[in-house]
C-alpha cells in the first residue's frame, strides 16, 4: 500500500502506520476480521500485515503513549502479546469503563416509562 494522506472532516486518514503513530498519545486498533467475515481472514491478514501494533510501532509514539483495543483481541495478529500485556496497555481499564456505560444504558432502558 502506498503512502497517502487525506483529510476527512477533522480526522486525518494516513495509510502508513509508521507515519500515523509518530508522536501520538494513543494507539488504538481493532480485530482485522470480525465474526461473519471469516472467509476473508487470509485476505485481511495480507492487507493489514504492516499494521500490527508491536513494540516497534509503539516506540514511534510518545514515551507515555497508551495502547487501546475494544477487545476481544487476536494476539499476534493485530497486536503483539508484548504490547497488549505491556505497561502502556489500558485495555482492561477501557473494558471496565465500557461495562459501566453498558450498565447505565441497561438501567435507562429498563426504567424508561
Amino acid at each position: 500500500m502506498g503512502e497517502f494522506s487525506l483529510f476527512f472532516s477533522w480526522v486525518p486518514i494516513i495509510g502508513d502506520p509508521l507515519t500515523a503513530v509518530a508522536n501520538t498519545d494513543i494507539i488504538y486498533t481493532d480485530v482485522w476480521t470480525s465474526m461473519g467475515q471469516e472467509e476473508e481472514q487470509a485476505q485481511r491478514e495480507a492487507a493489514f500485515a504492516n499494521f500490527q501494533v508491536d513494540e516497534k510501532l509503539m516506540k514511534l509514539a510518545k514515551n507515555d503513549a497508551l495502547f487501546m483495543h475494544c477487545l476481544p483481541a487476536h494476539r499476534e495478529e493485530e497486536v503483539s502479546a508484548s504490547v497488549i500485556d505491556g505497561k502502556q496497555s489500558v485495555v482492561w481499564d477501557q473494558a471496565e469503563n465500557r461495562l459501566h456505560a453498558q450498565k447505565a444504558l441497561i438501567e435507562l432502558l429498563l426504567n424508561h416509562k
